[in-house]
């Protein structure tokens, strides 16, 4: 599976403004497909009482079912726009992802293989997964049948506290909301000859006095053909 950057991102504090675009490429034997899709909506009360809220917004996919000429290639591209509020003027940091299944069912939003990145995408109950130190963000990916596997879209640049380069896979954000906010990322699969699905997830990580948890919003899973 392929992750380039295309066109913008947008990280940053409060509420981010959402543009999705459609493409469609010529011909009937290969025209896009655009899916609008519905997002979604978490609120969740942390044992000390903090609200947390989850939403996303302006979520579409635009998919090419074969890239390369063969059935076994599928390229999507996808949007949407995380928001994120903590009551109490609290911070957290946001990991916004997608999970990609080859004749597998991903709908109870758990699936089995690593993750893109330092953090593993969550598991099915929404806490975080497995740490992958040392792993890449983007990069391609073959599935083959039953397979699934999960990424994160952020890639950010920072020093570490020694002043090196270093790459994270979420947005930290303090004062109560922060957002992330992505257009026309990629998704490229290959080597799946059956059905393929994805589906995006939020997870976010909140830090409070009294409590650090996690709390994620899984999206609606749609066809990659």
């Amino acid at each position: 599976m392929t992750i380039q950057r295309k066109l913008w991102r947008s990280c940053g504090i409060g509420a981010a403004s959402t543009l999705a675009f459609g493409l469609f490429s010529v011909g009937a034997a290969n025209a896009d497909t655009f899916v609008p899709l519905p997002g979604g909506d978490i609120t969740k009360v942390l044992s000390d009482g903090t609200v947390v809220n989850i939403k996303l917004v302006g979520e579409s996919a635009d998919i090419n079912p074969s890239m390369g000429a063969t059935p076994a290639h599928r390229n999507a591209w996808v949007s949407g726009s995380a928001q994120v509020t903590v009551s109490g003027d609290g911070g957290g940091k946001i990991f916004p992802g997608y999970t990609v299944g080859c004749q597998v069912n991903i709908a109870g939003g758990g699936v089995t293989g690593g993750a893109e990145g330092a953090q593993a995408p969550p598991n099915a109950d929404g806490t975080p997964g497995a740490s992958e130190a040392g792993a890449d963000v983007g990069g391609e990916l073959s599935l083959g049948p039953g397979q699934a596997r999960s990424f994160y879209i952020l890639d950010l640049e920072m020093p570490d506290d020694y002043g090196n380069e270093s790459h994270k896979t979420r947005n930290a954000f303090k004062g109560g909301s922060g957002s992330v906010t992505w257009a026309d990322e990629t998704i490229g699969l290959s080597g799946c000859g059956g059905y393929a699905q994805a589906r995006s997830f939020v997870s976010v990580e909140v830090e409070t006095d009294n409590v650090i948890s996690w709390v994620t919003l899984w999206g609606q899973p749609f066809s990659l053909g």
